[in-house]
């Protein structure tokens, strides 16, 4: 499938039609991951970058806790010597996680449109990190955000803009300035999120990582279920 069809430029974009996306705030409650998870999950990331390269993709884990078969929404960044190198991931719960991670891993590898694709000498130095995200929630009064804690999604009629929790904590944003750069990444003006028909919704992530510290990720939106 084309580029275009699978990722949203800086837009993210509404639902491509008949997909059955799930609208912000359904899907499965908020799950927490043990360690073993967690490991799985970055392992199976790495397998499915490095098979993408042989032209194979990793089966799904057999023994795997049945919980890691729900839907998620996932986002995958990977970071190589501090910089990033690629970042996609699925904003709605549509696919089960352990079958997500696998594609947006080797999505943000290789079809990351503001990268080229991943060799095989930089599997080396590679830093994966993943973001499994609970769903939305539009919220009333931007009090309500807490900096470091939440991710914002933003809708304006036909924009929509998203930046996960970990960007905020990065550049040491306050609240009101995660909320303008958010409205920026959706093509909106810094202040629109002021407007009474812009939608705010947070959510909540759990990052994790193989390696240390949490990098920044701007974000691009997978569409296609």
């Amino acid at each position: 499938m084309r580029v275009r069809q699978l990722f949203i430029l800086l837009l993210l974009a509404a639902a491509l039609p008949g997909a059955a996306a799930p609208l912000p705030g359904e899907g499965p409650k908020n799950m927490s991951l043990s360690e073993p998870d967690k490991k799985l999950l970055l392992q199976l990331a790495r397998d499915s970058i490095a098979g993408q390269m042989k032209g194979q993709t990793p089966p799904d884990p057999k023994e795997a806790p049945p919980y890691l078969f729900e839907p998620r929404g996932v986002f995958v960044s990977l970071h190589r010597q501090g910089s990033l190198r690629g970042c996609i991931g699925y904003l709605e719960a549509v696919k089960p996680l352990v079958s997500t991670v696998k594609e947006m891993a080797a999505a943000a590898a290789f079809q990351d449109p503001r990268f080229r694709p991943l060799a095989p000498e930089e599997l080396a130095d590679l830093e994966v990190e993943i973001s499994v995200l609970t769903p939305m929630r539009r919220i009333g009064k931007v009090e309500e955000i807490e900096v470091g804690k939440h991710g914002l999604f933003i809708e304006k009629g036909f924009a929509r803009g998203l930046l996960l929790p970990q960007v905020a904590v990065q550049y040491r944003w306050d609240r009101d300035t995660f909320l303008a750069q958010t409205c920026v990444k959706a093509g909106l003006p810094p202040d629109a999120w002021k407007d009474s028909d812009t939608k705010i919704y947070t959510f909540t992530a759990e990052i994790f990582s193989d390696h240390s510290r949490s990098g920044s990720c701007e974000t691009q939106e997978s569409k296609s279920p």
